[in-house]
């Protein structure tokens, strides 16, 4: 009984730590899970190329689908990812919707993703790695587009399908999204406000500036990577940082892809992606 999916990673429109609105985009990048099951009742996860990488999230994505639609297996999941971790582009998200969607497939249950996507979610907040349970990620990187969400109520408020070009730059550090300053990103409600209503105005680029620089000011990070793509390209800290992403046209990021390169860690173009999360 196995099963094989890939979702693709995120970035920010909208941080939902602030008033719990979120609002984030699918990228042309991947996380795949494979998920073996058999009959030994418990669960392994493993991570490639990060052996000491804590596995309690695709672990608990297994069990609650076994939980849902099983018998009682167990078995393993391994997750492979082109997804830098705790980057801010919703690594953790990716890996468990592959993680559920590679279950059910070995279960052989089809499931609506909408649906999928929350097994995905509780099972984030069961292990801790999230603090507002993530759905505007983990819907975005499930059905592909960008997507605006109630994540009080794990409410899907909006879906559209920019096609845009999209630059990401992810600086050598990392930050785990569970240890951001909540109360300081409360603080900021108000400009996170403002960013709800014009992502729900469908005026995607102008929210994702409002709220890079209201989220940098909130959690530390600088502003300078965002002062460097306007006024031609949007660009935002993505999730709790440390990575920044930036959206336009192609001859416009290249241009920034060369003032980010000169930054220490990694700069890559990329677009958008409209399909989300498949099976393999």
């Amino acid at each position: 009984m196995e099963g094989r999916a890939a979702a693709p990673a995120a970035g920010t429109v909208l941080n939902a730590l602030a008033n719990g609105y979120g609002s984030a985009f699918a990228i042309d990048a991947y996380t795949e899970a494979t998920v073996t099951l058999d009959d030994t009742g418990s669960v392994t996860g493993e991570i490639a190329d990060a052996p000491d990488a804590d596995t309690r999230l695709i672990e608990r994505c297994v069990e609650a689908v076994v939980e849902r639609f099983g018998d009682g297996q167990g078995g393993h999941v391994r997750t492979e990812s082109d997804v830098p971790m705790a980057s801010g582009l919703k690594s953790s998200s990716a890996a468990a919707n592959a993680t559920v969607l590679a279950t059910l497939a070995a279960l052989d249950v089809d499931l609506d993703r909408e649906a999928a996507c929350r097994i995905g979610v509780d099972a984030a907040r069961d292990v801790g790695v999230t603090v507002t349970g993530a759905f505007d990620d983990a819907s975005a990187s499930m059905l592909g587009g960008v997507t605006v969400t109630d994540n009080t109520s794990d409410e899907l408020l909006q879906r559209d399908e920019p096609d845009w070009d999209v630059l990401v730059y992810t600086p050598d550090e990392r930050a785990f999204s569970a240890d951001a300053d909540a109360d300081r990103c409360e603080r900021i409600a108000p400009m996170a406000d403002v960013v709800y209503e014009l992502a729900r105005d469908g005026d995607y680029e102008r929210a994702m500036c409002v709220n890079g620089f209201a989220f940098c000011a909130a959690l530390g990070y600088p502003t300078d990577p965002l002062v460097e793509a306007l006024p031609a390209a949007a660009a935002s800290l993505s999730g709790t940082g440390p990575s920044y992403t930036a959206v336009g046209d192609r001859e416009t990021l290249e241009s920034l892809e060369t003032t980010w390169s000169n930054r220490e860690g990694h700069t890559w173009l990329t677009t958008t992606q409209q399909t989300g999360a498949t099976r393999k």
